[in-house]
């Protein structure tokens, strides 16, 4: 079949790697030595809420686990649901462990309960020491791997900020080649406002 497949030009979209996830720890301290970014205590997760009664139930579930795990570890959760209908899972803790540890355990269990596909993203908020202006780590579930984001006022982007981001970080995460993919995220619950990538 695999034959058959690279003959007619079909391929196997890349399975995230959900592990990867971890690694935001140690790119964190990276990210601070060499670009002057860091953590901002918020991270969110995106997926598109299915109508079936079973995906209701189970993101139901999944909110009650996210806030008991939530609740030992000090992260603060609540959802959002934007305009293009994606619903936002924004977690709020100081401890970026802890936000990381959070962010997994939404994806893998939305993944787990047959619902990967709805996944959209997971966003991890990154802030300037100089002049606290936001750049973000974007998780593309379906591409497994990571891009920056650093939004600007009138939906403009830092692209020197995105691009010395990539070349620190590149060694530790899995970081998306294909720049065409480095989709903005304007209006992230994350700053304030509710939209998703455009």
């Amino acid at each position: 079949m695999k034959f058959l497949d690279a003959l007619l030009g079909r391929t196997k979209p890349k399975q995230p790697d959900l592990n990867a996830l971890f690694a935001v720890t140690g790119a964190a301290i990276t990210m601070q030595a060499a670009v002057g970014l860091r953590p901002s205590g918020q991270a969110a997760v995106a997926f598109k809420p299915a109508s079936a009664h079973a995906f209701t139930e189970t993101s139901q579930e999944l909110l009650e686990l996210a806030r008991f795990s939530g609740k030992s570890s000090g992260t603060d959760l609540r959802t959002v649901d934007d305009e293009y209908g994606y619903r936002w899972i924004v977690l709020d803790d100081p401890d970026l462990e802890d936000l990381v540890t959070t962010v997994h355990l939404v994806n893998a269990s939305l993944a787990d309960a047959g619902f990967g596909s709805q996944l959209l993203c997971s966003v991890f908020g990154f802030v300037s020491e100089n002049d606290e202006s936001p750049c973000h780590l974007v998780y593309l579930y379906k591409r497994g791997s990571f891009y920056p984001f650093a939004p600007r006022s009138q939906q403009r982007r830092d692209n020197e900020v995105e691009l010395r981001l990539r070349s620190a970080v590149d060694g530790e995460l899995p970081v998306e080649a294909d720049l065409n993919r480095w989709f903005p995220v304007w209006g992230l619950p994350l700053d304030g406002g509710a939209a998703v990538a455009t």
